[in-house]
């Protein structure tokens, strides 16, 4: 008996060490923390084995830990998420670039289910799904109390279905509903690379993937060679992506040392200093404009930020939208994950845009064209191939000739857009400016 007591006493005092080392160990992790961590494990421990004993059925304790996790992860942000395993995969395959849906970017703001962006060529954009669109009905269900993750859940499905969303668009003060038919997405990062006018290249990205650095290299190379001088980058509507993709991109443009992004969370070790080690001058001195919208965001921010506080380019368009926070996904063993924030970006000169957006150096509203008959656009195509076979085939006049119908039409479409006309003129001037310094320079001084 007495054996037995002393060994209990062991145990208990064991116990008891193992929890005084261990809420040693939390409380220098976090002194200020008001609630003692363990003493909440041991309520929700309570609670759990309440739920198991006294429930109408018996719950699987899969169920009952994968809710408490997506509870706790969406209690946290609008962008933290537990994700099933399922989940995890469909996001792996995001990133990659085809998924099944409609083709948004969604966020939460205000506590509103909120349009990031539609991505361009989709069914959401075709639609007519603008961003900044408040998403207040997913068929007849009120978004109001729904988690970013299970509004995702409900905007995706099989391809070829229908679903029906009502959109509050507060800027005209209109509730309107769409029904959009779900596709696959396939999404091109890269598209419309061309010189537009005097050897001024044009690169529409769309999202920062695995493969966008690889793709958008290929395209910068292709317009050196097609004797580009100048460069317009188009983020509009781009909603992010990898950081470590918009960081690899921003390095094309800055020489190496100079400051792309910083990265701050709550311990140290989540600070991180994104610095240029870029060697090759090539694209470093090109004039460049940087167009971006309310659908510019995360990624898309971290480029226009860095261009903009290093002075390398003019930023050109509206107010981006005002995502800074950065989100890292962490395995868990049973091919489960979370996506969690885990620190927040500020650009070169320390300034946070969460929920503030970057402010363009030139605001330029977008003016959206009237919409022309079919028969019209195909005149116009026409037209272009008339020109095309009357001019010697060089220059400007030569890339034209080796373009499709498709890509004359999208060539067409970017020369009638006025954001993209404002960011020709500041490039001619800036080209024009350039000039004249240089025969400056080269003059011999009088004396």
């Amino acid at each position: 008996m007495r054996k037995l007591f002393s060994k209990s006493v062991f145990i208990l005092f064991a116990i008891l060490a193992a929890v005084s080392i261990t809420k040693l160990a939390v409380s220098q992790i976090d002194r200020q923390t008001k609630d003692d961590l363990y003493s909440q494990i041991e309520l929700f421990s309570y609670a759990l084995t309440t739920i198991q004993a006294e429930y109408a059925e018996e719950p699987a304790p899969k169920d009952l830990i994968y809710g408490s996790l997506q509870g706790m992860l969406s209690s946290l942000d609008p962008h933290s998420q537990f994700l099933t395993p399922d989940d995890y995969k469909e996001l792996k395959t995001e990133t990659q670039g085809k998924f099944g849906g409609l083709g948004i970017e969604i966020s939460v703001r205000d506590g509103l289910l909120t349009v990031i962006t539609p991505i361009e060529d989709t069914p959401a954009w075709k639609a007519g799904i603008m961003a900044g669109d408040r998403i207040v009905k997913i068929e007849d269900e009120l978004t109001r109390d729904l988690s970013l993750s299970d509004a995702v859940k409900k905007l995706r499905g099989k391809p070829g279905t229908d679903i029906h969303i009502t959109v509050l668009r507060e800027d005209e003060f209109k509730i309107q509903d769409f029904t959009i038919t779900r596709e696959i997405i396939h999404i091109q990062d890269v598209k419309n690379v061309q010189i537009l006018e005097d050897k001024i290249g044009y690169i529409r990205l769309t999202e920062f993937r695995e493969d966008s650095f690889k793709e958008f290299d290929k395209a910068l190379k292709k317009l050196k060679a097609d004797g580009a001088e100048g460069l317009i980058i188009d983020l509009r509507n781009n909603p992010g992506g990898l950081l470590n993709v918009a960081i690899n991109i921003t390095e094309e443009f800055l020489p190496a040392g100079e400051i792309i992004v910083t990265t701050k969370g709550r311990r140290p070790s989540q600070e991180t200093v994104a610095k240029s080690s870029n060697t090759d001058p090539t694209f470093t001195s090109w004039p460049m404009a940087v167009l971006i919208n309310q659908g510019s965001a995360s990624g898309s921010e971290i480029f226009a930020g860095a261009i903009k506080d290093n002075k390398r380019g003019v930023i050109i368009g509206e107010k981006s939208f005002g995502k800074g926070s950065v989100q890292s996904v962490i395995p868990l063993p049973d091919g489960s994950g979370i996506r969690l924030t885990t620190s927040k970006y500020f650009t070169p000169s320390g300034v946070s845009i969460h929920g503030v957006g970057i402010e363009p150096d030139i605001v330029v509203k977008r003016i959206t064209p009237v919409t022309e008959k079919d028969e019209d656009e195909q005149n116009n195509i026409d037209k272009i191939f008339e020109k095309i076979e009357s001019k010697a085939p060089d220059g400007e006049d030569s890339q034209e000739a080796k373009m499709s119908p498709a890509e004359l039409e999208a060539r067409k479409r970017l020369l009638e857009d006025n954001q993209v006309q404002a960011a020709l003129s500041v490039l001619k001037g800036i080209k024009v400016y350039q000039k004249f310094q240089n025969s400056i320079s080269a003059t011999p001084n009088q004396s």
